[in-house]
């Protein structure tokens, strides 16, 4: 996946913003619910030059709470394998969770 945005108006004052994204992403199924995953999302900012690439390796689970209701949980540290710019960090730790729910 891939998002380009750029500033198209706004106060004189404000930086232009012109950002490139790109997000790719792999996942692979192992059994009982579990699986790995890698999703680092790279980010580009084209206009200071600033950028940021993280590999994440993460483990995931999902679980059955009823016939209807699955969690999903996961954790991911991402590393940034090249990184420019005052705030691109070089360690972060993607995790979440969400429910699912059938509607039927």
């Amino acid at each position: 996946m891939a998002i380009y945005q750029q500033s198209v108006a706004g106060d004189d004052d404000r930086r232009d913003v012109r950002l490139l994204t790109v997000q790719p992403i792999a996942f692979y199924n192992l059994s009982k619910g579990l699986y790995l995953r890698s999703s680092g999302i790279w980010n580009f900012d084209l206009k200071s030059g600033d950028h940021y690439l993280p590999v994440g390796a993460g483990i995931g689970k999902i679980w059955a709470l009823s016939k209807k209701v699955r969690l999903n949980t996961f954790v991911e540290p991402q590393y940034s394998v090249i990184h420019k710019g005052i705030a691109a960090p070089k360690w972060q730790i993607y995790a979440g969770f969400n429910v699912q729910i059938a509607a039927r």
